[in-house]
């Protein structure tokens, strides 16, 4: 948010540099991304002064232009080539000298000494709209003849400069977005360093009711929406262009004018923080107001031109049958400030900010009103905001208050009561900061302090301080007055020396990282929000176990992720879209489930899971096509492959890991990999080709889940031992299995570890063959079998016995045979 140094000097009286004022803002929370200095007309006529024109003679080698000179006060006359049809001789006249900067919107151009048509020229006399004093380009600037020569055109057109300052507020700061915000924050940062500095809000005491000739009735009919609604008549104002100062002030900070009353509005709402809305009177249909919500798919047609169907849930500020506004967001087409205006229905409101939000989201808009109403106004300060918005429209556009005040507000919006301890103050703090500092703070925050005992204060935290609901808040304000820099570091450090055995997660998820990024994969982080038409009708995911947003963003991103998987597949479709299909991604991120058969009234989170996952996606070719290979496609083998290396990487023992079939609405074919104990370590497979077809992907898809935790759990004990490479040969015997097409090679690998627990190495399928000459049903499985004694040479004998032991039960446990 731009701030206006000059503007915020009018609630404050400091004496301080914009940038000394920029480093206070920041150390008190409201960080301050730059000082800019502007002026109230860009460049601040910088190098433009008053000439005289001399002589004027026309130029020999054009019908249009002409030669003069001028006196600007300093050295010799200069000799300026100019086409403006009313240019003379003995006029006043504004130049631009050589290297001057004139400026076009946001484009800019320097005067140069230049030759035109063969004759030089050493300035340039000025038109209105080419100094930026105003619009007209039909001839040069002709001043009075009173004004001297040599006087600078900043000083004759009174340029101001002013300083903007760029207020980075974070959501929670509702009460900073505005002038006056700010200035309260300042005004409590030098209640305890310097007494003299004193806030001041502008008087509305002299707001009267003129007559009540136009008083409009206003009924709220939706009050939790719209608690409290403020309004007042002014009737007999004149549209025109806003004074000098208001437009100045606007600009600076960036708004545009556009008229007087609609001008005040927007002056007050960055003064005040309160958005307020002027209605023409005189459009409002049936002359009298109502608050409520309308059927969905109402029609409605906004100030940009834009029709909107409504939904039931937006307030909308109606006419007696028409709306005329969305409430708290945008104003409607025909029914807002024009030049024909001579009664204003002007409203101050305020509204509940969750649907302000909510509407906001739902038609795309994103106003100045709405981004304060979303985020909370006062609401005690309607009726002041009101009566000063009245106030200055009368000074600006005339006009009469023609109505009493109307104020619907039924049910009165308390105070936020918190009890807070002088002991825990100073404990947070790390320092005891004393009574009195802790009372001036809480003063200049307008904390009122209802009671208190020796340590104890019942504080009354105004409305408009949505972020401040307990004592711990309240010591975050304090401290943030008080200065972090101005907590001493003691001299005493005090630690304690923890020994942590279980596995660090932090360091095993780098090391993963690394391993994978080294295989080729590409890390990604999807949002943890996502939407919950994905979990339809899905029985391994249900819909109802997805923890719901009260107040999503949309309906796209209205649950939290059950699983990685679909934030993995958008990715998936991004690159494949962009011509990138030969895909390799890797992603480490929390899931979330509700179960409400879990849910206790002891505690509210008891409903609720989280859980931290690893998911590998692969797609496309796994090696491209070049002249000295053809390409070749990735397969679920492959992913197996990266899984099983993922597995070693952590230090678990495949022997011991438990392999499984599986398959569910997400996976067509897959296998989950247990521990022992049965604790789910990993699931990898093919992503089913209704979901490929659901996320617009043509290719096939394979995928892998880790359960985090599990495998932490899994690998607690283990440790990193490192021997002598062996001296002794290893020995390899083949076998070539004929099997029923339902054995898995798992199956042959588990059998075969079981067989010889010691000297058998490795097991590994080199070859599957299944067509003619086989039985049906059958296929043929060639199988390695790697043995090797560390102390020892193998002999036959000992190789033999291995390898009969083996067969044996391989026939027994699988009817397999030999080939």
């Amino acid at each position: 948010m731009n701030i206006s140094y000059n503007w915020l000097k009018q609630y404050i009286n400091i004496d301080v540099t914009p940038e000394e004022l920029s480093k206070i803002l920041t150390s008190i929370g409201l960080e301050t991304g730059g000082v800019e200095e502007v002026q109230t007309i860009k460049g601040g006529l910088e190098g433009l002064v008053v000439g005289e024109v001399l002589t004027c003679a026309d130029h020999e080698n054009s019908d249009h232009l002409h030669v003069t000179t001028v006196n600007v006060g300093s050295g010799e006359p200069l000799q300026i080539v100019c086409g403006a049809p009313n240019v003379a001789a003995g006029q006043k006249v504004i130049v631009a000298t050589v290297g001057t900067k004139l400026y076009s919107g946001d484009e800019s151009f320097t005067i140069k000494r230049s030759k035109i048509r063969g004759v030089e020229s050493f300035g340039m006399i000025c038109a209105e709209d080419e100094i930026g004093v105003g619009t007209n380009h039909a001839g040069i600037i002709v001043l009075p003849n009173d004004v001297p020569v040599g006087t600078l055109a900043k000083d004759y057109y009174n340029v101001k400069s002013d300083y903007v300052l760029e207020v980075d507020i974070t959501p929670n700061r509702a009460d900073a977005i505005s002038h006056y915000g700010v200035a309260r924050d300042v005004a409590a940062y030098f209640s305890i360093r310097d007494k003299s500095v004193k806030l001041s809000k502008p008087s509305v005491d002299s707001f009267a009711v003129q007559n009540t000739n136009r008083g409009i009735p206003v009924a709220v009919e939706n009050t939790k929406d719209c608690p409290r609604y403020s309004a007042v008549t002014i009737s007999g104002v004149k549209i025109a262009e806003s004074p000098a100062w208001l437009q100045d002030c606007l600009k600076t900070i960036g708004v545009r004018p556009i008229n007087n009353v609609v001008d005040v509005t927007n002056y007050v709402m960055f003064e005040m923080g309160q958005a307020l809305h002027a209605f023409d009177a005189d459009k409002i249909n049936g002359q009298e107001v109502r608050v409520k919500n309308l059927p969905s798919g109402t029609s409605f047609v906004t100030l940009d031109g834009i029709e909107r169907k409504l939904s039931s849930d937006d307030l909308m500020i109606c006419g007696k049958d028409e709306p005329m506004c969305i409430g708290g967001v945008f104003g409607g087409l025909n029914s807002g400030i024009s030049e024909t205006t001579q009664n204003v229905f002007l409203e101050s409101a305020y509204f509940n900010p969750v649907a302000i939000r909510k509407t906001a989201r739902r038609h795309v808009l994103n106003t100045d009103a709405s981004f304060r109403y979303e985020r909370g106004c006062d609401p005690e300060a309607t009726i002041y905001n009101l009566k000063r918005a009245a106030l200055l429209i009368q000074q600006v556009a005339g006009g009469e208050i023609s109505s009493n005040v109307i104020d619907v507000y039924p049910d009165s919006i308390k105070p936020f009561e918190v009890k807070l301890s002088l002991q825990k103050v100073y404990s947070l703090i790390g320092k005891e900061i004393g009574q009195e500092v802790v009372e001036t703070i809480l003063a200049a925050l307008e904390m009122k302090v209802v009671s208190k005992t020796a340590d104890e204060y019942l504080l009354h935290v105004p409305a408009y301080r949505v972020d401040v609901q307990r004592d711990v808040d309240v010591i975050e304000d304090i401290l943030r007055i008080y200065g972090y820099n101005n907590v001493e570091i003691g001299d005493e450090l005090k630690s304690t020396l923890s020994y942590v055995s279980k596995p660090d997660s932090s360091a095993l998820q780098k090391l993963i990282s690394e391993q994978l990024t080294a295989q080729g994969f590409n890390e990604i982080m999807n949002n943890s929000l996502t939407k919950s038409a994905y979990y339809t009708n899905l029985s391994s995911y249900p819909e109802t176990n997805c923890v719901r947003l009260m107040n999503p963003l949309s309906s796209d991103l209205n649950v939290m992720r059950q699983t990685l998987l679909f934030g993995g597949l958008e990715s998936v479709v991004r690159n494949i879209n962009r011509k990138r299909s030969d895909l390799k991604f890797y992603e480490f991120g929390n899931v979330y489930s509700y179960h409400n058969e879990n849910r206790s009234d002891a505690d509210a989170l008891s409903a609720y899971a989280e859980g931290y996952h690893l998911a590998l996606w692969l797609t496309g070719n796994k090696q491209a096509q070049s002249w000295a290979v053809a390409a070749a496609k990735t397969s679920v083998f492959e992913m197996k492959a990266y899984v099983e290396n993922v597995l070693r990487r952590l230090g678990i023992n495949l022997r011991k890991a438990v392999y499984g079939d599986y398959s569910d609405e997400l996976l067509s074919e897959a296998m989950t990999i247990y521990s022992r104990s049965g604790k789910k370590l990993a699931v990898f497979g093919v992503v089913h080709p209704k979901l490929c077809k659901y996320m617009d992907i043509d290719t096939e898809v394979y995928y892998a889940d880790f359960v985090w935790a599990n495998l932490l759990s899994e690998i607690k004990g283990h440790k990193v031992l490192f021997k002598e490479m062996s001296k002794y040969p290893e020995v390899k015997r083949d076998l070539a299995l004929l099997l029923d097409k339902n054995v898995q090679f798992a199956q042959i690998e588990k059998i075969a570890y079981e067989s010889e627990r010691n000297l058998l190495k490795d097991v590994y399928l080199f070859d599957v063959y299944e067509g003619k000459n086989l039985e049906a049903g059958k296929k043929s499985y060639a199988v390695s079998f790697v043995m090797q004694d560390e102390s020892k040479t193998l002999t036959d004998k000992q190789i033999d016995m291995i390898m009969k032991k083996i067969q044996t039960n391989l026939e027994n446990k699988l009817g397999a045979k030999l080939r």
